[in-house]
């Protein structure tokens, strides 16, 4: 017999004071009924008394209230397993921060002590360059684990042993206080985080530390982590090429590793390395690697074309069984990848252990925790697909994106050379096996006609300046050609989200309905320039990962114009897409933005040919991006000592923060039209270059970033000689001042003009005028700079009537010398509408008291 419990009892009880027992037959019906239906209606209730005999002398109200009280029992249940799974985590966790206080404290004793050593052979004038007395020598920061070991021989013996060295000194690395890790900023340890990140100080190459929990068992984990193309998205091969079993149950492998360069002005590397695999007496699995060379007199590598032999030291993982299920890992990526073969503005790309740490890291403690939710709740997803099929789709997008980038010749990538040096290089590919990893049979039972595919890609440097000359220039990289692209406050995951949610600001709808019928159903003709028509993006959510870094969706372009047997027909275009890299606060991540065509009804295997973007950030080592660093671009026209330049490499500036942004395109295409698919694509992504440099001139920092500290107005002589023309001038013609400067002279009058609140803007006096000057709240009201500002005419801020207006005032202007215009609609250079209150224009005097130009100011200005 079942009782029932205490807590429920005065719920159950029957008019004659007796309480109801359940039989097991009785319960055994209800439990049935509750695994149905947990809340089953009044009727349902009187239907299972029908039903079920054994019910009939109970009454529905106590049946309701058995149900209340067994589903009371199952949310305790749920509840108390959560508060047990949690408590696991934060027992584990705590002992994880346990550790590695320890392991600091222990780093902070070995510091103190070494500080005392040297302060003592300082006072005693003994301190030499070299000391052979104490083991533990710190030279610029790296701490040496071992002398100089004797060259290992390549027998199993000698594998073992370089096994064993690379096991020690991982486990250093791991726990001890082999390298100085300092924790990566925005990465706070706690119950919700990803786990404790750190990055090297001072050691040589770069290095990456992480410890975190996951829900899967060792094996599992280690099985993942080994498979490294399927976590780490820059990694292109890893090919095992031989497998030898050790005495003490462990396992050697020789592998040799093949990394994607991340952008086209870099080559790839690749790796020789030794991965061993072992068991620990305290049940912790390792698995540690180390690249192979020639002092360790191991098997060698030869040279690969193409690629440039990096180093990887100590490094691997450690993972630890924990108590309730899961693993305690420990992740270190500790390598030399050679920036010394890069061109120096580069550099940083290999030299930012942060880089690393987003990179690499991160992204295998991401994949543990995605698979192990995935494993906890198998549940389909996005568009009726399961997690692991997303993860698939979207591996293949960045891999394909990774190829378009590095056009490898092993994968029958060959370039087209053009006239001269060109900014925009393009590369064909013919060989079967692209195709049909690519162009197959869609869904409508049409295969495509293509017969190659055609890449476009070029890489240029965002950089925020604060004392650079040119806006946008071209700087030659021994053989290579940067587009440089200077930025006005424009983090990078901002661009990144701007080219993702306005689409029509850069992409050509031609282009993308040619994209679609050239891997779609049949030949095709080459596409006429409709750049901006768009009938509508529509962003349709797929998958995201668990920390929203990265998510997945499909975008449907609404009636855009395909080609179909040369007829242009109306329809609805589908691109995946993939995007990650969009938080502002997170240090040193990439951005991507890859997306591909494909069908409505696309499947798992689908065709891909991706395109897209990437945006990398350079972060050097003498000057880290501070948060609080101005941006600026009116301060570009600063000229004398303090705006000139120590050297004259336009890439090395003091107040500068710089990211690479690479972009690849890829056209399936017929081979008798490859000479005007090359041109297309070329002009295209020259369209793309142009287009990211309006995108961001429009995104204005007082938008981006209110509290900003405000930029500081141009130094030129001319500028302090117009800011004084046009002061004196106002005064002149309406009697009044129109500003208040805190001291006599043009500086004080330039810096009060700059910072007005209101508008204030100068044309020229020519058939067409063009403005040649702006203040601050000009150049925010215009979505422009003081360069791109001198492009802009003035008839094109004004409507209809706007310009109706002004030319009927214009006479009274030069007659009078200034005109109130009342207020109305002007446009932007983003084509954005704004009102004002009201306008003044007046005609600006030179010394000689001749006309020099017009001034307008726009009295409390706003976007419509």
């Amino acid at each position: 017999m079942m009782a029932v419990t205490s807590a429920c009892k005065d719920k159950m009880g029957m008019d004659n004071g007796k309480y109801v027992r359940y039989t097991p037959e009785q319960v055994d019906a209800l439990e049935r009924l509750y695994h149905e239906c947990p809340k089953p209606s009044s009727l349902r209730r009187q239907q299972l008394i029908r039903e079920c005999p054994i019910l009939s002398n109970i009454e529905p109200k106590q049946i309701k209230v058995w149900f209340q009280n067994r589903r009371c029992r199952e949310k305790q249940r749920k509840e108390a397993s959560r508060l047990q799974a949690v408590n696991r985590k934060l027992t584990a966790m705590n002992k994880l921060l346990m550790e590695e206080n320890d392991r600091l404290q222990k780093q902070v004793s070995h510091l103190v002590y070494e500080n005392s050593f040297f302060r003592q052979q300082t006072q005693n004038g003994t301190l030499t360059s070299t000391d052979n007395s104490c083991e533990s020598v710190v030279t610029s920061g790296q701490h040496h684990l071992t002398p100089q070991d004797p060259p290992k021989d390549a027998s199993p013996a000698g594998l073992l042993s370089i096994a064993e060295e690379t096991l020690t000194e991982f486990l250093s690395k791991a726990t001890g206080t082999a390298v100085e890790w300092v924790q990566m900023p925005g990465m706070k340890p706690g119950p919700d985080s990803i786990g404790i990140i750190a990055i090297s100080h001072g050691c040589s190459g770069v290095a990456s530390r992480a410890c975190g929990l996951v829900g899967l068992e060792p094996t599992r984990v280690a099985e993942i982590l080994k498979d490294r193309p399927s976590w780490y998205r820059d990694c292109r091969a890893v090919d095992v090429l031989n497998v030898m079993s050790t005495g003490n149950g462990g396992t050697i492998e020789l592998m040799y590793m093949q990394l994607y360069a991340p952008t086209t002005l870099a080559p790839a590397r690749d790796f020789w390395l030794l991965r061993y695999t072992s068991v620990m007496e305290d049940g912790s699995l390792v698995v540690c690697e180390r690249s192979l060379n020639n002092t360790q007199n191991g098997p060698s590598m030869p040279p690969v074309q193409h690629f440039v032999r990096a180093e990887l030291l100590p490094s691997g993982y450690l993972i630890r069984p924990c108590e309730g299920g899961g693993s305690i890992i420990h992740i270190v990526d500790h390598m030399d990848l050679e920036p010394w073969s890069v061109p120096e503005v580069l550099r940083p790309l290999y030299e930012s252990s942060t880089l690393l740490s987003q990179r690499t890291t991160l992204a295998a403690l991401r994949q543990l925790r995605q698979i192990s939710q995935e494993v906890s709740q198998p549940n389909v997803t996005g568009w009726g697909r399961r997690p692991a099929a997303l993860r698939a789709l979207g591996q293949r997008l960045s891999r394909g994106f990774n190829e378009a980038v590095n056009c490898f010749t092993d994968e029958g990538w060959s370039m087209i050379e053009s006239n001269g040096i060109d900014d925009v290089t393009v590369h064909v590919n013919s060989s079967p096996g692209k195709l049909m990893g690519t162009i197959l049979t869609y869904a409508n039972g049409f295969p495509s006609m293509s017969n190659a595919v055609l890449c476009a890609k070029a890489s240029m440097l965002l950089q925020v300046s604060t004392s650079e000359i040119q806006f946008f220039t071209k700087t030659l990289l021994g053989s290579i050609t940067l587009n440089v692209i200077f930025l006005q406050n424009v983090p990078p995951a901002i661009l990144l989200r701007f080219l993702r949610e306005h689409r029509s600001e850069w992409a050509d709808s031609g282009i993308d309905a040619y994209s679609v019928a050239a891997v779609k159903t049949g030949a095709c003709s080459i596409p006429v320039s409709r750049v901006g028509c768009f009938g509508g993006q529509v962003i349709l959510p797929l998958a995201h990962t668990i920390e929203n870094e990265e998510f997945m969706e499909v975008i449907r372009l609404e009636n855009m114009a395909q080609y179909r047997d040369d007829v242009v027909m109306p329809s609805d275009i589908f691109l995946l897409q993939v995007c990650n890299g969009v938080d502002e606060s997170a240090v040193g991540t990439c951005a991507e933005l890859i997306f591909a065509p494909i069908d409505a009804s696309f499947s798992d295997d689908a065709p891909l040919l991706p395109s897209g973007f990437r945006i990398i950030p350079l972060e050097s080592k003498s000057d880290a991006s501070s948060p609080n660093r101005t941006l600026d671009l009116a301060s570009t026209l600063e000229v004398g000592a303090a705006g000139s330049r120590a050297s004259g490499d336009p890439m090395r500036s003091s107040g500068t923060a710089k990211s690479v942004m690479t972009i690849a395109f890829q056209f399936a295409f017929e081979m008798h039209l490859q000479e005007s698919v090359a041109a297309m694509a070329r002009q295209y992504v020259r369209s793309i270059i142009a287009s990211v440099q309006r995108v961001a001139l429009a995104l204005s920092p007082s938008r981006l970033a209110p509290h900003a500290t405000l930029r500081p107005p141009p130094a030129t002589p001319e500028a302090h000689t117009l800011a004084g023309w046009i002061y004196q001038s106002y005064r002149f013609f309406l009697g009044v001042e129109l500003l208040k400067p805190a001291a006599e002279g043009n500086d004080s009058i330039l810096k009060t003009l700059w910072h007005h609140s209101d508008a204030v803007l100068c044309c020229s006096l020519k058939a067409l005028p063009v403005f040649t000057f702006a203040n601050q709240a000009g150049l925010d009201m215009l979505e422009t700079t003081l360069v791109a500002l001198q492009d802009m005419t003035l008839e094109k801020i004004f409507n209809d009537d706007g310009k109706k207006t002004l030319f009927a005032e214009l006479p009274q202007i030069m007659q009078q010398g200034f005109a109130c215009l009342q207020g109305g609609i002007c446009m932007s250079s983003m084509g954005r509408p704004i009102s004002y209150e009201r306008a003044v224009a007046w005609k600006v005097l030179n010394e000689e008291e001749d006309a020099h130009c017009l001034c307008f100011m726009f009295v409390n200005w706003s976007f419509v």
